[in-house]
């Protein structure tokens, strides 16, 4: 399974914070808030992923991220030249793909939880098996921001839909999907809608149709965040940063996710926490090595 991480768009909603900078490269408390959706990726066991933006971002990810190597893993880029929608990632992707399963993910949801790696893992390996569709529901108190899945009373999907103006539910789709070989094809044929862009939705409406999608809710044991306003990336930094001070342990640490994962050495951390030199950050990698004896 590959995976890719839609990191596009202006971020207009942040201005005058993302004039300069891509909202994914700001800092979500310690970190970029690129390395939170990316370390979702990895905990699912991707290694293959592919980081999508704007032209003018494109190489500021690369310079921040690499190639991936020095993580164990394998990092490409490609561009998106304007907003065309979430489900446009599948035809930019296409050649990355190959006609292989694929877990998306928006380059500004973050996602915590006990369990959370082997709900991702055994979803990954459902689809590789079984193929089809699988996404993730959380409950909202504010559903008309977000794609809605409606449910029977026996928790069956009946319809979907994009930021309704009458919602059916409190039910949002996160911004995490797992999608079977089919949907680069899926995706290459839809209309766009009246907003200009590949609705996300009208791909999952396709494998509805046909009875392949699946959807697990995320229950109240876990935190699933938006992080595209200015409140939402306050809300996560504050989030992450109670967590990481009373526990001691990091949240979306992508080195720490590569060598947990058996993806590189103990000497391979030591020498990535030389990078971020005396921070906090850099104390924390050496940190994880030296207890690991």
């Amino acid at each position: 399974m590959k995976g890719i991480i839609l990191a596009g768009g202006r971020g207009t909603r942040l201005y005058p914070a993302t004039y300069s900078v891509n909202k994914h490269l700001l800092p979500i408390y310690d970190k970029p808030m690129i390395y939170y959706p990316l370390s979702i990726l990895m905990l699912a066991g991707i290694k293959d992923i592919l980081i999508i933006s704007t032209p003018q971002d494109t190489d500021r990810f690369r310079k921040v991220l690499g190639d991936g190597k020095q993580l164990g893993i394998s990092l490409r880029y490609e561009v998106q030249s304007e907003p065309r929608g979430i489900a446009d990632a599948f035809v930019v992707g296409k050649h990355f793909l190959q006609s292989s399963p694929v877990a998306l993910i928006l380059g500004d949801n973050f996602f915590f939880g006990h369990g959370l790696p082997d709900i991702l893992r055994n979803t990954g390996r459902l689809i590789e098996e079984e193929g089809g569709a699988y996404v993730f529901a959380y409950y909202v108190r504010d559903p008309s921001r977000y794609g809605i899945v409606e449910f029977d009373e026996q928790w069956r999907v009946m319809s979907i839909e994009e930021k309704p103006a009458n919602p059916r539910s409190n039910y949002a789709i996160t911004g995490l999907y797992f999608f079977d070989e089919d949907v680069s094809e899926i995706a290459s044929r839809i209309e766009p809608s009246d907003r200009g862009e590949k609705e996300i939705t009208d791909v999952l409406q396709e494998y509805l149709n046909t009875g392949r999608l699946r959807v697990q809710l995320l229950g109240r044991g876990f935190a699933w965040m938006d992080m595209g306003t200015h409140d939402s990336m306050l809300e996560a930094s504050v989030f992450v940063s109670t967590i990481e001070k009373r526990q001691g342990l990091k949240i979306g640490c992508i080195e720490e996710v590569a060598y947990r994962m058996g993806w590189i050495s103990k000497e391979d951390l030591l020498e990535l926490s030389r990078r971020y030199k005396n921070s906090g950050y850099g104390e924390y990698l050496r940190r994880i090595a030296e207890e690991d004896g």
